[in-house]
This record gives C-alpha cells, structure tokens and sequence, in this order.
C-alpha cells in the first residue's frame, strides 16, 4: 500500500475544517449586509471572522506549500490559489475578500476525491447565487440610480443573469455592480457547460456500456451456434458409423 505524502494528509485533514469556516464567513458576510441596521459591534465582529477565515485559508495554502515535495511547481500550480490570498493585500475591501475566500473554497472542494462533480457543480451554483446576490445588493443598494434595493430583487437579478436570460428589469448601475455581473455571467456559462458535458459523458458511458454488453451476447451466439453445428456434425458422423456397422 503506498504512503500518502504529508500534504495529502494535510489536506485531508483540514478539508472538513475549512468548509466549515467557509460556512462562518457566508454568515459573517451575510449578516450585515441581510440587517444593515446591525450594531456597530455585530458588524465588527462579522469583519473579524471575514479576515479569520481568510487568514486560515492564507496559512492552510502557507502550509501546503511547506509541506510540498516540489515547492516552485507547486506554486506554479496552484497560481490561483496564490493570487486569493494575495488580492485582499492589495486592497482590503470587503468584496475582495469575498471573491478571494470563494476562489480559496473551490480549489479545496477540488481536491477532496469524495466530492463528486455533480455535488461540486450543486453547490457552486448555490455558493455562486447567494454570494452574487449579497454583493450586488450590497453594492447597489445605496446607488442614486439602483434598482437592485431588496435582497428578493438581487437574488431575482442573480438568478436571471447567471442563466444569461437577463430579463433587464433589475441591471447593476455601478462599475462594482457591473463586473459582479460579468464574473456571474461567465460563471453560469462555465458551469452550464460542466452540468452539459457531465450529462453528455455519463450517455457516452451507458452507450458504450450497451455496446459492449451486445457484443458480448452476440459473441456468445456465435459461440453457441458453432457448439450447435459441431454437435450436429459429431451425431452425423455417429449415425454414419452406425450404418456402416450394420452392413
């Protein structure tokens, strides 16, 4: 049986750690922006956990890269990784941390082998429309000219502009709002397209897995005819003998 390395291990470990911070920080995130007549105190407490978990997810990847056999390939690798949790350095804005945590989140879910793909795709759709929701609504609610002003409005926009329906009766009128839409835009034609490509792959397999079952059963006819044809050549041949005998 072959040993894992301490990464692997590592990473096993902590995979159940993270996404449950990964839980806190939606919560953390949610909350002032849900109640934006919170306390001042609620809202520093949820700034905390919001950089408490980016923190971890920033020392989880510090980890990683110590334990890693091939350190610069490793890098070279997991770029992304990198760059989440580089952005909120260079500006500690609060969507930062949000898309940087996200980034974080997914590449982990990505290497834990029990996760399955459509369980993956299931809760990217749902991470990606409540965090799109929340940060668009945070964004235009207080613009002159928004039309985005009630959590029902932004997850309505969400859903619409993720399926690229885009009714146009709810639009984001910043900048920051604008390119929430075009990230959420893009992410629901890639993951259209992985849901698209998953169905198609498991038809391509139930195909080849009917094909391969009827080649089989017809091998085996043929088998069983030329056993029926030697048989009847062999009682031939017997009654040939018999007849010889009995003359």
């Amino acid at each position: 049986m072959k040993l894992r390395s301490p990464q692997a291990r590592w990473e096993q470990h902590t995979q159940r750690p993270l996404l449950g911070l990964a839980v806190a920080f939606a919560v953390a995130y949610a909350v002032p922006i849900v109640r934006p007549e919170a306390s001042r105190d609620v809202v520093e407490v949820c700034t905390a956990v919001e950089w408490v978990v980016w923190g971890a997810f920033a020392l989880d990847y510090v980890v990683r890269l110590a334990l890693a056999e091939r350190r610069w390939q490793f890098v070279r690798t997991h770029w992304l990784d990198l760059g989440a949790v580089l952005l909120p350095l260079l500006q500690p804005m609060r969507l930062l941390r949000l898309v940087s945590t996200l980034l974080l989140v997914g590449q982990r879910a990505r290497m834990a082998s029990q996760i399955r793909l459509t369980t993956y795709v299931a809760g990217s759709v749902v991470g990606l429309l409540m965090f799109g929701s929340l940060a668009v609504l945070s964004v235009e609610r207080d613009s002159p000219d928004g039309n985005i002003r009630t959590l029902g409005d932004a997850v309505w926009w969400s859903f619409t502009t993720m399926t690229t329906v885009g009714y146009g009766d709810h639009a984001p009128t910043t900048g920051l709002g604008r390119m929430l839409a075009v990230g959420l835009m893009l992410s629901g034609i890639a993951l259209l397209g992985v849901v698209t490509a998953n169905i198609a792959a498991w038809f391509i397999a139930r195909f080849e897995k009917d094909d391969v079952e009827e080649r089989r059963q017809t091998q085996a006819i043929r088998e069983l005819t030329e056993e029926v044809r030697a048989l009847r050549d062999e009682v031939a041949a017997l009654k040939g003998l018999r007849g010889t005998s009995a003359t």
